[in-house]
């Protein structure tokens, strides 16, 4: 009785361990994409990155009013709400001389387009995900 006991006690040790170190192991894979809005524009337009799940990081640098961000997949139409990728748009309008984060967004291989309409930017700004 004694063994099984003890057994059972370590198997769910065991269990809680590896459940415990696959959330650690996910939030460590959350990688940085870091873009700079200036005025009128982006200052990197164009960045390719491998598929993952990437919060994004946006610095607003003088551009004098708060700014956003918006993420699309390329095709779609980039005026409707619904086809925003919504866990990109960062928490809260971002200052001028501040950044804000987005949520944590899964990006699989394609194209996509960022803009920011409250800046206004060009939306020939592409991420490529290989």
């Amino acid at each position: 009785m004694r063994k099984t006991i003890s057994f059972l006690i370590v198997a769910l040790v065991t269990v809680f361990s590896v459940e415990a170190q696959d959330k650690m192991d996910h939030k460590n894979s959350v990688k940085t994409i870091a873009l700079e809005q200036t005025s009128g524009e982006f200052t990197q337009k164009q960045i390719t990155v491998s598929e993952g799940t990437y919060v994004f990081d946006i610095a607003n640098n003088g551009v004098g009013h708060d700014v956003g961000f918006v993420l699309v997949k390329k095709g779609q139409d980039l005026s409707k709400p619904e086809n925003h990728i919504q866990t990109a748009y960062v928490t809260k309008p971002v200052k001028t001389g501040t950044s804000q984060t987005s949520k944590p967004t899964k990006l699989t291989k394609g194209e996509y387009i960022y803009f920011c309409p409250l800046n206004p930017t060009s939306t020939d700004n592409i991420l490529t995900v290989k």
